[in-house]
């Protein structure tokens, strides 16, 4: 299991969300590519960054963001927010990430995945599945996407894809413990599963929880933001900072 910070992007600048909602916006640099950074020099091997702006507009707007941070570090970087076309996917590529996270699309237009997963390879998609009392939330989490939590992973598994990130909306970004009896019955009807979580993790004893649970990753914000999980190996839980290798 691996830590996976993550840096969400509106105009340009590193923020967080509290519950999704835009409104409860807090800045936390305005130099995504020095939190980047950061990150590496502390160790981390993977970056999640989702372009809030392109989530909400249904276009991707930070693309440069992207491209200086895989620029000025060797992150393995995963980069969505307004996944639209083959277009874009080639896009996100070239400007340096590794992997591709489809969110909207994959709900609205599993076609379409299932093009892009003929063309690139499974391996090269992270699907987002951001759920709000048991149902899947689209484009930006401002709009229902009428499917289940259980049945959108079974869908996703079904095209042969098996990295699958779940954010639970109510949980992200409120620090108050991730939703791991959620996670724990996903992966026990879809044990083929490979299941980062998202949301609500406050502490490393959050992270090992997850880790007892089955999940494979945690996509960590604001706890790291505001130091409830130091990414200074002297000051965690050296047991604990393996997790960020």
């Amino acid at each position: 299991m691996i830590i996976i910070p993550a840096i969400d992007i509106i105009n340009g600048k590193c923020v967080r969300l509290t519950r999704g909602d835009y409104a409860q916006q807090v800045v936390y640099n305005d130099n995504p590519v020095e939190v980047a950074k950061q990150f590496e020099g502390a160790g981390i091997k993977r970056l999640h960054i989702v372009d809030l702006d392109g989530a909400k507009e249904g276009r991707i707007i930070n693309l440069k963001v992207l491209e200086n941070i895989a620029l000025a570090t060797g992150l393995v970087i995963d980069f969505g927010g307004g996944v639209k076309t083959i277009t874009d996917v080639s896009n996100i590529f070239n400007a340096g990430a590794a992997i591709v996270t489809i969110g909207s699309m994959a709900v609205k237009h599993p076609e379409l995945l299932e093009e892009w997963l003929m063309e690139f390879g499974t391996e090269q998609f992270l699907i987002g599945a951001d759920v709000l009392d048991g149902k899947i939330k689209i484009s930006g989490w401002l709009e229902d996407g009428d499917i289940g939590i259980f049945d959108f992973i079974g869908k996703m598994l079904s095209l042969g894809v098996t990295n699958i990130f779940c954010t639970d909306i109510s949980k992200d970004g409120a620090m108050e413990g991730p939703s791991a009896d959620l996670y724990k019955k996903i992966i026990e009807e879809h044990p083929e599963v490979s299941l980062i979580a998202s949301g609500g993790v406050s502490n490393i004893d959050d992270v090992l929880l997850l880790k007892e649970t089955g999940c494979k990753g945690a996509i960590i914000g604001k706890a790291i933001y505001e130091g409830k999980i130091p990414l200074n190996p002297f000051e965690a839980d050296l047991n604990a900072y393996k997790y960020f290798k």
